[in-house]
């Protein structure tokens, strides 16, 4: 979908893997033309898209999509692996859009910072699946924040802080973050199985990618796949959502 990027390790990433040659030669001219942009930077941030290719704005479709089918719900939005953040940046200017009003609909990303852990089998063998992937560096956690921070106060309800971080392995940390937010337990998503409430919206990124099976083994051996009825995304044909019922 993306392009391949370098991250502060010097690990490759996944995005952008199907590319063709052509395309990467392309995109090559694309970040050439970005860093070289006349625009001033307060023209250049409202004028975004003149330097976004069709699949991000694919992506961004896609994430509006989710946001629509939850919308009517009481709940909150879960992102675990959140990588820059920028899912969740956007799904805080989307609640602005859908539901400015709504504080109880409460962006919490999970994430290490510090990239996948040590390849199991089940993970696959593609060339991208190793410890350290999508590693961002311990220090970004804090741009982040400011970044989600600038958000916060750019959108109604801005004395309420909506978002929250949780630092560390999600398997480890949501049962705890459960047990300090009881509130939010039936409007979570997987990891929490039990807490799924009805009409929750489970998306995923990788069901069904040969290069990161194992996804598709979680899923299966969680949720099975007879039970809830899939559905792709209209946008990105990678993107898988499932509606509890």
């Amino acid at each position: 979908m993306d392009d391949r990027t370098d991250n502060q390790d010097g690990a490759e990433t996944r995005l952008g893997i199907r590319a063709s040659e052509v395309q990467r030669q392309n995109r090559e001219n694309l970040k050439r033309l970005f860093a070289e942009t006349p625009l001033p930077a307060d023209d250049l941030l409202v004028n975004l898209p003149l330097y976004m290719r069709s699949s991000i704005v694919s992506k961004l479709l896609w994430v509006n999509e989710l946001y629509e089918l939850i919308a009517p719900l009481p709940g909150l939005v879960m992102e675990f692996g959140t990588w820059w953040g920028a899912n969740l940046a956007l799904f805080e200017s989307l609640r602005a859009v859908h539901e400015p009003y709504n504080f109880n609909r409460r962006v919490i990303g999970f994430d290490t910072f510090s990239g996948y852990p040590e390849a199991k089998p089940e993970d696959g063998t593609d060339e991208l699946v190793h410890q350290g992937a999508y590693s961002v560096g311990s220090a970004y956690r804090d741009h982040l924040e400011a970044v989600l921070d600038y958000h916060e106060a750019e959108n109604p309800m801005s004395n309420i802080r909506k978002y929250e971080l949780v630092e560390g392995d999600a398997t480890e940390t949501i049962g705890t973050y459960l047990d300090a937010h009881p509130e939010t337990t039936k409007a979570c998503l997987e990891a929490i199985r039990p807490y799924l409430a009805r009409g929750a919206v489970l998306a995923m990124d990788e069901l069904n990618t040969a290069e990161f099976p194992g996804e598709t083994v979680a899923y299966r051996e969680v949720l099975g796949l007879d039970r809830y009825e899939m559905r792709r995304s209209r946008f990105l044909p990678d993107r898988t959502y499932v509606i509890i019922d």
